[in-house]
């Protein structure tokens, strides 16, 4: 039987234009059959913006060749940066804490908390506290990365049921600290979990609400990193106030997206003693300036004065871990290991090169944590 044909074919055909070319390929847009005659390059914006970083300035990017010249650039680099974020409160109110529940499994004891961040703003979050060893412990803050939030990380499934098989790409983390003898002070990131807006509350819990928070924070002439950083800075201070932590060892870890908030968290906050970051580090360049990503890892301008190696390199001498997987296709891993080789050149101006480690496993984009734990561990004094 012979198909009739569409108004819209009957009208192509009488202008002698077929709805598909020769090879049968539907219509790809308005180029179509032009591409000999234009530089289809140059229609690309993703290429366009690459050739553009060639350019940038990176006005601060790391050139210290003496101790005394890295500690300058830090304090220099540090100014602009808070600046780039969009400042920190000069007041912190009072926190307004308190203890929602508080259980007890085989390896560690659970409390489930909430504090005030910021007048009007709440944070959630578990301290899980080892069942083995003595008070003070040391005691790391755990960030979880894009998915369902804290849950994840500290043995709860999506149904809200415990569970033991540290599933998942975060693993379970925060009880893996716990298991190494820390202090595991898993918070909710903003606009993650719990701490999003009604209407996306209504989607799944997979549903992040990062793009009308940290665009809203674009409009104000802040940002999601510098909002999430200072959720941090208050996290220590409630850490301050627990007898059975120690504030004078204190680390941070966190993966992927919690990543980001470790390696800014770290490099702005000197109560931080050692940093853990998984799944991140790299260049902006090849990672979330080339790959579509979640607007919450953007800070507008930053490429006018520094690169990531050069945000981590504001760690030193603190020590520092990274991880990276060698098939993790959101933080390419050539340009993880470019990055840390920066990373370690800050370390060595410091004179304390074995300060700062990175492990390359055989994975995709996941915690890992073979090595980093016990480095944390390690440097914390367990």
């Amino acid at each position: 039987m012979t198909r009739k044909l569409s108004r819209r074919e009957m009208g192509l055909a009488a202008l002698g234009v077929n709805a598909m070319d020769q090879t049968g390929a539907p219509y790809a847009g308005a180029l179509d059959g032009y591409e000999s005659q234009v530089n289809a390059a140059s229609f690309d914006p993703v290429a366009w913006t690459l050739g553009r970083y060639k350019s940038a300035p990176l006005k601060l990017s790391f050139q210290a060749k003496t101790r005394q010249q890295a500690e300058g650039w830090q304090k220099r680099l540090r100014a602009r940066l808070t600046r780039l974020l969009g400042g920190f409160p000069s007041q912190r109110g009072v926190m307004q804490a308190q203890t929602l529940e508080t259980r007890d499994f085989p390896g560690h004891r659970r409390e489930r908390f909430v504090f005030e961040s910021r007048p009007g703003l709440s944070v959630l979050g578990y301290v899980l506290t080892p069942a083995k060893g003595k008070a003070p412990f040391p005691t790391v803050i755990c960030l979880p990365g894009h998915g369902r939030g804290v849950d994840d990380i500290v043995g709860i499934d999506d149904k809200g049921n415990g569970r033991t098989d540290k599933a998942g790409y975060q693993h379970d983390f925060a009880i893996q600290t716990a298991e190494h003898g820390m202090a595991a002070v898993a918070i909710e990131q903003m606009a993650f979990g719990c701490r999003r807006d009604a209407r996306t509350k209504k989607r799944p819990l997979t549903q992040s609400a990062c793009q009308p928070t940290a665009g809203a924070a674009f409009l104000l002439g802040e940002t999601m990193i510098g909002w999430r950083v200072f959720d941090v800075m208050r996290t220590i201070d409630w850490i301050e106030t627990r007898k059975e932590l120690d504030a004078k060892r204190i680390g941070v870890m966190g993966i992927s997206g919690g990543g980001t908030i470790t390696v800014f968290s770290a490099a702005l906050e000197p109560r931080i003693r050692a940093a853990f970051a998984s799944g991140y580090l790299n260049t902006f360049r090849d990672s979330i300036f080339s790959i579509s990503h979640c607007i919450d890892n953007y800070v507008p301008g930053i490429l006018e004065w520094a690169e990531m190696y050069d945000i981590a390199g504001l760690i030193a001498p603190r020590p520092f871990f990274a991880e990276s997987g060698t098939r993790d296709d959101i933080f390419p891993i050539a340009s993880s290991k470019e990055s840390f080789a920066k990373v370690k050149r800050v370390y060595e101006v410091f004179g304390a090169p074995e300060l700062a480690g990175h492990e390359i496993f055989n994975g995709e984009h996941s915690f890992h944590g073979a090595a980093g734990i016990p480095f944390l561990a390690k440097h914390l004094g367990v």
